[in-house]
């Protein structure tokens, strides 16, 4: 059995804005539903963190930032699109990949996990 993964995650938003709203709230029911690692998330408002922003090197809002594990990914937009948000976070894949074992454990092409 694997060790989990540690997630370090950075929500970069512009003040209350809807878009920014929307984001946080996904990305927090994504958080509780799909994370069985740990976790840590820091929101950044943009108009109060401007210089963060800038250090890294954020264009846009909202933009989610995965900085661990490897590799570091962005995510821009309200983060409405679920299954986009998994694959940038690895998540997905992870799923997948872990799926793909147990196929080749077991030689059944129709295993499905519990957890759907």
């Amino acid at each position: 059995m694997s060790a989990r993964k540690t997630y370090i995650l950075k929500l970069y938003v512009a003040g209350n804005t809807p878009n920014s709203m929307r984001a946080l709230k996904t990305l927090r029911n994504i958080l509780e539903t799909e994370f069985r690692g740990v976790y840590a998330l820091k929101v950044i408002d943009v108009l109060k963190n401007p210089q963060l922003a800038e250090e890294d090197k954020i264009l846009a809002t909202p933009t989610l930032a995965k900085i661990l594990p490897p590799p570091v990914r962005r995510i821009i937009g309200d983060l409405s699109d679920r299954e986009r948000v998994l694959i940038g976070l690895d998540l997905l894949y992870d799923e997948l990949a872990e799926s793909e074992l147990l196929r080749d454990s077991y030689g059944d092409e129709n295993i499905v996990s519990s957890d759907s």
